[in-house]
């Protein structure tokens, strides 16, 4: 099961690599995969089940109406967050190779989950429908570095698989910041003020696009913007959570 994506070896990395395009399990090799998982691998994947509705924070227990303390005191701009999984091994994992080491396939099964659970959300309604989803900007040196953004990368997968328009230039980030690993919450917002400009119109329903959402400082900051600038309807997408 997917416990061998941990200690695979350069051996098994190359045949997932070569592999991945006959449908073979990324984590367990398993012939037997749909959209890159096998079925026991695909359920140790730690879900997101009870959370904060607003947010997605992930709580012991929550009902429907669940909101986190931090919402209640401070609701951000945003409306909603919609994310499947906590970030927690084997996702943490997953993730990591996809965003460091360009490994695309490990995302694959998280993107494709995260469009089916969006799919069953709006399935015969558009009332609460994005009309635009927005990556969260990534700073041009870290792109260069890591040779993509993986926030466009996921947005460009849900907008194909949902039928909606994907903008990266809506927002730009307009001077840098220091890097967030590592800084509790107030120091992440306190590292963000002012730090997004929105250069262009936006519509009134908009959805963020993002791969983590640890403190939420990011996408409390990106979506206070977009509300400035005239979004009233806003909502966060992304693969993971950190628990709290």
């Amino acid at each position: 099961m997917i416990n061998r994506l941990h200690s695979l070896s350069t051996l098994s990395e190359n045949l997932v690599n070569r592999n991945a395009a006959k449908g073979l399990c990324v984590g367990c090799l398993s012939p037997d995969a749909s959209n890159g998982l096998c079925s026991p691998c695909r359920a140790d994947l730690p879900v997101n089940r009870y959370h904060c509705r607003c947010c997605a924070l992930p709580m012991a227990f929550a009902g429907a109406d669940s909101i986190c303390g931090e919402c209640l005191d401070a609701p951000p701009a945003f409306r909603r967050a919609v994310i499947p999984w906590r970030y927690q091994y084997p996702v943490n994992t997953m993730i990591g190779r996809y965003k460091y080491s360009q490994q695309r396939k490990f995302a694959r099964p998280l993107i494709a989950g995260l469009a089916a659970n969006l799919a069953n959300v709006y399935e015969g309604s558009d009332a609460n429908r994005p009309q635009l989803l927005i990556p969260a900007p990534m700073r041009p040196a870290r792109r260069r570095k890591r040779g993509f953004n993986q926030t466009s990368d996921i947005a460009e997968h849900l907008g194909r698989a949902l039928d909606i328009p994907v903008s990266t230039r809506v927002v730009r980030r307009v001077r840098p910041a220091q890097a967030q690993r590592g800084l509790n919450r107030k120091a992440r917002l306190a590292n963000l003020r002012d730090i997004f400009k929105v250069c262009r119109n936006v519509p009134e329903r908009v959805a963020i696009v993002d791969d983590v959402v640890t403190t939420g400082a990011t996408v409390r900051m990106l979506a206070q913007a977009l509300q400035n600038a005239g979004a009233r309807d806003i909502q966060v997408w992304a693969l993971a959570r950190t628990p709290g």
